[in-house]
């Protein structure tokens, strides 16, 4: 297994976001509803993460961070102010940074590439590096140090693969708990199957177990009746934001709250049942098939596949915007660095998408 000794010891990471998997479905003949957001409520606790005083500019040109990468997924910055990039269709973890070459600086064993599988969302936890991946009978999380022998121990697995639906997203709270987005995969009834981990937000020690204060104790369940949430973010007040892909009709942004059930496969979209939770917004699947997300100020930043656009929510309550929409084609992956410049990766190689000069790419817009 090839080591990382090059790279300085990780701290932990501020703040963590990644990327998405496509659905095949398409909108319903409907008239497009306005993309309004809900206005998110207040929480009471202090600030949990330092803010950057500036925020990205979507209007300047971007910077060129990489190319030639196969489906880059997850994406977790490093102190220095690089990043850690998955090649889903390799198993391959990149180290890039603006101005410099990427370097390969990891092999995952073990990666089973194929449909929407393959080496998914990473994080970064002290001197570890954690990656979610699609294995030859599950999906499942290793962590290894970036020193010494580099050699991944598993913390988590058994989660169900399939085609579609293998979730992915890996992020660190506010906390300090790893949060693991999983999906269906294509089992639709076991998102409503609370003893079952397919379909839902998990909340888990860095040692991988069901951490304590989870809603059912000794369950690594946080949140439940989820088709495939593939974007983990949280604001400054720690409110916590899942992205969901629809099926036919609605896509949906949630405030994810423990031991809530957001529907699936139940509703999709807003039902108004007090049963299920709804979402603060929602997009039509043409217009979104939201992947990665990330926060910056007031304002969450959802990555769209389909729609190749990034959205911008105001958390604050208002409309919507669809940002750079067509310009770089579908969008996986959105994050924000500490110096408040924000990145996105395309994914226009997997398979889904018309691969331009260069793709996929990892672009950098810097902060103003």
């Amino acid at each position: 297994m090839p080591t990382v000794t090059h790279l300085a010891a990780v701290a932990r990471l501020a703040a963590v976001s990644a990327g998405a998997v496509l659905l095949t479905a398409c909108s319903a003949d409907e008239p497009t509803e306005p993309p309004t957001v809900d206005p998110v409520p207040s929480v009471s606790a202090a600030s949990t993460r330092p803010e950057s005083p500036r925020t990205p500019d979507l209007s300047a040109e971007p910077q060129t961070v990489a190319t030639g990468i196969k489906v880059p997924w997850g994406l977790a910055f490093l102190p220095d102010g690089s990043a850690l990039v998955a090649e889903r269709q390799t198993g391959d973890i990149y180290q890039v940074r603006p101005g410099a070459a990427k370097k390969k600086v990891y092999t995952v064993a073990g990666v089973q590439i194929g449909g929407e599988g393959g080496l998914l969302g990473l994080a970064l936890h002290d001197d570890w590096v954690y990656a979610y991946f699609t294995a030859e009978n599950d999906n499942r999380i290793v962590r290894f140090k970036t020193t010494g022998d580099g050699k991944p121990e598993v913390i988590f697995k058994g989660l169900d693969r399939g085609s579609r639906h293998n979730g992915g997203r890996l992020a660190f709270g506010p906390d300090g708990m790893l949060y693991v987005g999983t999906g269906d995969a294509g089992r639709e009834p076991q998102a409503q199957d609370r003893n079952d981990p397919n379909g839902k937000i998990l909340r888990l020690t860095p040692e991988g177990k069901a951490a304590p204060g989870n809603p059912w104790p000794g369950s690594p369940v946080w949140s439940m009746g989820h088709r495939n949430v593939q974007g983990l973010a949280w604001d400054a007040q720690g409110r916590m934001y899942g992205i969901e892909f629809g099926q036919d009709t609605w896509d949906e942004v949630n405030i994810i709250q423990p031991g809530k059930n957001y529907g699936w496969p139940e509703v999709e979209g807003k039902a108004g049942d007090s049963r299920y939770t709804d979402p603060i917004v929602q997009w039509r699947t043409d217009d979104a098939s939201p992947s990665g997300a990330a926060v910056s100020g007031s304002t969450l930043y959802v990555a769209a596949l389909k729609g190749e656009r990034l959205w911008t929510v105001p958390l604050g309550g208002g409309t919507s915007k669809a940002e750079l929409i067509g310009r770089y084609g579908r969008l996986r992956t959105v994050a924000v660095a500490a110096d408040g410049s924000l990145w996105l990766t395309t994914s226009n190689t997997d398979g889904r998408g018309d691969p331009r000069n260069g793709d996929d790419r990892i672009l950098r817009f810097p902060a103003r």
